[in-house]
């Protein structure tokens, strides 16, 4: 059986925490975004206290789960080849039970018990703490399906169990769902309302990764620029709120100034950002921490006006444009990075070309790329034709790509003969003689180990470079350590 290890691309299944006394095993396997990697993680905290430790071989697996991403059809069509592939595995072990846990259960519902035989539980987004439930109900012979969604639920009483992890870094999510319906999106449909998570338990599973040893956290959110704490309730509703819950909440910018100044030594990144919700309090705090990178993804979509408005995206060419200009103002060595889609509906060769020209104003260190790919139940799928032929999908594709990958390997070229300062995460992937970690601008550095380990700041200095990747020599230890 092959391993599935390649993040975001493949599922990965490893676990270092073990409880013991459990005695029944769980393979859990996640793809698509960050956060279906942290939901996998809760999940993995609620089936502990059931009796389940999580195994890399899903031959001796008790219970098989798959968190799934409906973000593109891709996506989709690689879990439903992982299904077959645990019906093989099933014949030789009849007992095992699979259960497919996040946005495709959301989304496709009964049809898989109905359509996929293999499947024996369906769970959305915010019903796993009933997965112990569903268990029951598969045992007893009835259909297990809970696919409700919540307006409250953020998983903020559970401690995760820390699934795929290097020991240095982790996640944390601070919301959940999300209110923007772009009109490409499922994201509404599959994981709900937008609601923060209160910033106290936020605060506490820091300090619990802080005790264990970790370095770094990078806060999670759909959309965490819209993160806002008022006692409970929707972001929808503050107006509601009173005056006392106004006066105490606390926005992005204050929650990220409370979790830097709170942890000094550890660092800090987000993901991710949307356009409009980002304000300059936030860029202001992070110039004023040390342990906050100076990095931001910040997904555009396109660079054309008029495809930002098919698109119900809340701003302009101009607008976006004006924020970035003002993040390089107040954090000149800022890395950003992109999401971009190619022959959205309607795209023209002007707006494609509006596309190419907004790259080469904001450039970006990073991107990630896709040609549109139509999702069931979103406004473009009932609205708007999908016109673009896929040869045109592709070549303007390309030029996307081959554009990122001019300005990458330019903006990477800038840090050659600086010194900068590298998290150590683990070995490097082509030589276990060299360390690789990441500086604060989210580039991946190789140096040589010498006598240094993983979760520890060296200052390396900068010798050479390819387009995402920094090469060069430790100098010795940062004051973060």
């Amino acid at each position: 059986m092959e391993k599935i290890i390649e993040e975001n691309k493949q599922g990965n299944s490893l676990v270092l925490e073990q409880k013991e006394g459990n005695t029944k095993r769980l393979f859990i396997e996640s793809y698509g975004c960050q956060m279906n990697f942290s939901d996998s993680e809760i999940v993995a905290s609620i089936l502990a206290e059931q009796g389940y430790n999580t195994t890399q071989q899903i031959e001796e697996a008790d219970l098989v789960l798959v968190n799934t991403c409906s973000i593109r059809d891709k996506a989709e069509q690689t879990v439903r080849k992982r299904l077959d592939q645990y019906n093989n595995i099933k014949k030789i072990n009849p007992s095992m039970k699979v259960g497919v846990l996040g946005c495709m259960a959301e989304r496709l519902k009964k049809q898989f018990l109905e359509e996929e035989k293999i499947v024996d539980l369906v769970v959305g987004p915010d019903a796993y703490k009933d997965i112990p439930n569903l268990l029951k109900e598969v045992e007893e012979g009835r259909d297990a399906i809970n696919v409700i969604l919540s307006k409250e639920e953020t998983y903020g009483d559970i401690s995760p169990v820390r699934l795929n992890t290097n020991g240095v870094t982790a996640f944390v999510s601070i919301t959940r769902g999300c209110d923007n319906m772009c009109t490409f999106c499922v994201v509404p449909f599959t994981r709900g309302r937008e609601r923060s998570r209160d910033p106290q338990s936020i605060l506490e599973e820091i300090k619990e990764l802080w005790d264990k040893g970790f370095k770094e956290v990078t806060l999670l959110g759909q959309n965490v620029d819209s993160y806002l704490w008022y006692g409970g309730g929707l972001k929808k509703d503050f107006e509601k709120a009173s005056e006392m819950q106004k006066a105490t909440a606390v926005d992005f910018a204050q929650l990220l100034d409370m979790a830097a100044t709170a942890f000094p030594k550890m660092r800090f990144r987000f993901s991710t950002s949307n356009p409009q919700d980002m304000h300059l309090e936030v860029i202001e705090v992070m110039a004023k921490h040390h342990n906050i990178c100076k990095y931001i993804h910040l997904p555009v979509q396109s660079g054309s006006t008029r495809v930002l408005q098919a698109m119900n995206r809340q701003h302009t060419r101009e607008e976006y444009m004006e924020l970035v200009d003002n993040i390089y103002r107040i954090i000149p060595d800022i890395s950003l990075s992109q999401d971009m889609i190619a022959g959205f509906p309607t795209e023209t060769e002007e707006d494609h070309k509006d596309t190419l020209t907004l790259m080469e104003y904001c450039k970006y260190d990073f991107g990630f790329m896709f040609a549109y790919s139509e999702r069931p139940g979103t406004l473009a799928a009932r609205k708007l034709e999908d016109d673009i032929p896929e040869e045109v999908k592709k070549r303007r594709l390309t030029e996307i790509i081959n554009l990122q990958q001019k300005m990458a390997w330019e903006r990477t070229q800038r840090f050659v003969g600086q010194t900068v300062e590298v998290l150590i995460e683990k070995s490097s992937k082509r030589s276990d003689e060299h360390w690789s970690g990441r500086n604060s601008q989210n580039t991946m550095v190789v140096f040589p180990k010498e006598n240094y380990k993983p979760g520890e700041f060296v200052n390396v200095k900068i010798t050479d470079c390819t387009s995402a990747t920094l090469m060069g020599e430790a100098v010795g230890y940062s004051d973060m350590n």
